[in-house]
C-alpha cells in the first residue's frame, strides 16, 4: 500500500511521521487494460487451488486414519484436530508469503471483501479475485477426489456443514467471530503506519495471519469444520455435491462476509478513526473556504 504524508508533516523523523493510506479507487476500471491484474488473478487461482488440495487431503487422510473400521488395531489416530488446524494455518502462512508481493495473498473471498470494505482494493479487482478463488477451490478439491475418490466420498469430501449438537445460529456466530479474527489480523499485520514504524512487520505479516487461521480452526472445527473462507466451503460443496453441505452453504457466505465487514470497519473507522479524520478535514476545508 502506498503511503502519503499529511500536509505540513516534517520528514526529518520518518518513524514518527503521520501517515495515511492511499485509498483504492472504488471501481478500478483502469486496471482492466493492465497485465498486473490478470497476473494477480492467476496467482489467486493457483494459491487457492493449492490451499484446498493440501487441506482437504489432510482432512480426508485424518478421517481415514482415525476410522476404527479401517484400522481396528491402530494405536495412531492420525494427525488429530491440531494437525488439521496446522495444515490450514501452515498453508496460509506459506501461500501468503509466496503471493503477497503479487496479489496481496488473499486466498479467501472474505479477506477480499474485507479489504474492499476498507478501500484497500477496487471493486473490479475484488470480483476477479473472488471468481479466481472459487474456481481454484473447485479445482483443488477436484484433485483430491481424483486421487482418492473412494475415501473422498466415504468421509464427506471435507465439506463444511453444521455438526450434530449445534444450531445454525451457533454456527453462524462461530463463522462471524472466526472470520473477524482472521480479517482483523490481516488489517493489523499489513497496517501502513506499523509498517512505516517497524521495518520487520512486512516480513512477519504471513506468520500472524497463518496463526490466526490455526487458532480459529481449533475453536470452530467441532462446530462447522471451520469455514471462514467461502471459497473453501463452496469448492468442497461443489465436488462432494450432497444435500447437507448445500443446505448449510449460506452460513459459510453470510457469516464470513459479516465478520470481514465488521473487522474492516472496526480497524479502519474505529481504531484508525478514518471517518472522523475525513469529517475533520471536511470541516476544516469548509471553514477556510468560508473565511
Amino acid at each position: 500500500m502506498e503511503e502519503v504524508r499529511e500536509a505540513g508533516q516534517s520528514s526529518d523523523h520518518p518513524s514518527m511521521a503521520k501517515l495515511k493510506p492511499v485509498r483504492a479507487p472504488f471501481l478500478g476500471v483502469e486496471e482492466l487494460s493492465k497485465w498486473p491484474l490478470y497476473r494477480a488473478t492467476i496467482t489467486e487461482f493457483v494459491a487457492t487451488l493449492l490451499f484446498l488440495y493440501v487441506t482437504v487431503a489432510t482432512v480426508i487422510g485424518y478421517s481415514h486414519q482415525s476410522d476404527p473400521n479401517a484400522f481396528p488395531d491402530s494405536q495412531c489416530g492420525g494427525v488429530g484436530v491440531e494437525g488439521i488446524a496446522w495444515a490450514f494455518g501452515g498453508m496460509i502462512f506459506i501461500l501468503v508469503y509466496c503471493t503477497a508481493g503479487i496479489s496481496g495473498g488473499h486466498i479467501n473471498p472474505a479477506v477480499t471483501f474485507g479489504l474492499l470494505v476498507g478501500r484497500k482494493v477496487p471493486l473490479i479487482r475484488a470480483i476477479f479475485y473472488m471468481v479466481a478463488q472459487m474456481l481454484g477451490a473447485i479445482c483443488g478439491v477436484g484433485l483430491v477426489k481424483g486421487f482418492q475418490k473412494s475415501l473422498f466420498n466415504r468421509y464427506g469430501g471435507g465439506a463444511n456443514f453444521v455438526h450434530e449438537g449445534y444450531s445454525r445460529g451457533t454456527a453462524l456466530g462461530a463463522e462471524i467471530v472466526g472470520t473477524f479474527v482472521l480479517v482483523y489480523t490481516v488489517f493489523s499485520a499489513t497496517d501502513e503506519k506499523r509498517r512505516a514504524r517497524d521495518s520487520h512487520v512486512p516480513i512477519l505479516a504471513p506468520l500472524p495471519i497463518g496463526f490466526s487461521v490455526f487458532v480459529v480452526h481449533l475453536a470452530t472445527i467441532p462446530i462447522t469444520g471451520t469455514g471462514i473462507n467461502p471459497a473453501r466451503s463452496f469448492g468442497a460443496a461443489v465436488i462432494y455435491n450432497k444435500d447437507k453441505p448445500w443446505d448449510d452453504q449460506w452460513i459459510f457466505w453470510v457469516g464470513p462476509f459479516i465478520g470481514a465487514a465488521i473487522a474492516a470497519i472496526y480497524h479502519e473507522y474505529v481504531l484508525r478513526a478514518s471517518a472522523l479524520k475525513a469529517l475533520g478535514s471536511f470541516k476544516w476545508s469548509s471553514f477556510k473556504t468560508d473565511s
